[in-house]
């Protein structure tokens, strides 16, 4: 190190040879865990100008984590990278899977199953009781049909972990292996998908001397707000991390999240890093229930379509981009300069939703 440099410069360059030194030992330690290669990574990390300029508030940036590549993208191909590699190297042949009807994680399991050559069934839980046909089977599910899966409904409230238990059971009295991947792939194997993006930020960040001051996203099944709670915390990062909830009440959000990112942060070897005070999630945002679209999502979404040139999802990602609007108005961000916005992806859900937004028609002349 240059002794002779000043002394802000010398400790600006120290704390440069940390980060990469903690960066490093994150990259090594995420080596260690089977992981196959599904997604366009890295994925963009774009200024939003238009939309800092409408709000008025910090320079805003978006994680384009709907280029993964996979199937239109969306933040469960990172998720996927590691439990499919996990299926394989238990020898399964078969995948199962759940979520809601409009599922970004069941399109993206299917069309990885589909990639690797194994057997897919997806089970759906009925949310919101809708009987709409673009709902039931255009967007996402139709997808999921495409892609080779079979796919069966459940009833609201069903118990889905019992129910794929169920059918996993009689898969193998069949003669199949199959390989349970929880909902939204939220367990210690799928988080690391999001350590593996907390690391890939901060070397984007370091390449272009950029400091991030807050990163914002949708939080639902709790696997990759836990994963970035427990990338963050591994690289010693001063990044406040913020989750809009797009289904449960705070504490259980907050709960699921906390939990979640102790145990995969005691898979890298540093639970100890992961503190309470660092999980946050705002749920201010859900309104009637997951999957139903608000007023604010609408107008969110619209308004990054029509700035940005951005495509969301009005159960997700869009709920995620109402929180960050509104919170910037009520002066949430006040001094800081650099605030990023994790695009999870899901506008085929979009399709199952053609009503939520009262477009108006095309122009005939």
């Amino acid at each position: 190190m240059n002794q002779s440099l000043p002394n802000e410069e010398l400790e600006h360059a120290q704390q440069a040879g940390r980060a990469a030194a903690l960066r490093k030992d994150l990259a090594s330690a995420l080596a260690g865990f089977p992981r196959v290669r599904l997604g366009h990574l890295p994925t963009p990390l774009e200024p939003m100008d238009r939309l800092s300029e409408a709000l008025g508030g910090p320079r805003f940036w978006v994680k384009r984590d709907d280029c993964t590549g996979l199937s239109s993208g969306g933040n469960k191909t990172r998720k996927l990278e590691f439990l499919m590699a996990e299926a394989i190297a238990g020898g399964a042949d078969t995948v199962i899977t759940q979520g809601a009807t409009q599922s970004n994680h069941a399109r993206q399991t299917a069309a990885a199953a589909a990639k690797l050559g194994l057997a897919c069934h997806i089970l759906l839980e009925d949310r919101t009781g809708s009987n709409d046909a673009q709902y039931t089977l255009n967007g996402n599910v139709l997808l999921d049909r495409l892609h080779g899966a079979s796919v069966a409904k459940r009833p609201g409230g069903a118990d889905m972990a019992a129910e794929m238990e169920a059918l996993a059971e009689q898969l193998k009295a069949k003669g199949a292996h199959p390989y349970i991947i929880p909902g939204g792939g939220s367990n210690t194997t799928g988080a690391l998908g999001y350590v593996n993006c907390a690391l890939e930020l901060s070397e984007q960040a370091a390449a272009m001397d950029l400091q991030i001051d807050a990163l914002v996203h949708a939080t639902g099944s709790s696997g990759t707000q836990a994963g970035l709670v427990a990338g963050l915390a591994a690289l010693a990062s001063p990044i406040w991390l913020l989750g809009i909830g797009v289904r449960a009440p705070q504490e259980k959000q907050e709960g699921m999240v906390f939990d979640l990112a102790k145990r995969t942060a005691e898979r890298l070897g540093c639970a100890d890093a992961v503190l309470r005070e660092n999980v946050r999630a705002n749920c201010n945002y859900v309104g009637a229930g997951y999957g139903i679209p608000t007023e604010g999502m609408v107008r969110s979404l619209r308004m990054l379509a029509e700035l940005e040139g951005l495509l969301f999802d009005p159960v997700y990602s869009g709920k995620g981009l109402d929180g960050l609007i509104d919170l910037t108005r009520q002066g949430a961000f006040e001094g800081m300069k650099n605030v990023v916005f994790l695009h999870t992806g899901g506008s085929a859900a979009l399709f199952g939703y053609p009503d939520a937004f009262d477009l108006p028609g095309y122009q005939t002349h």
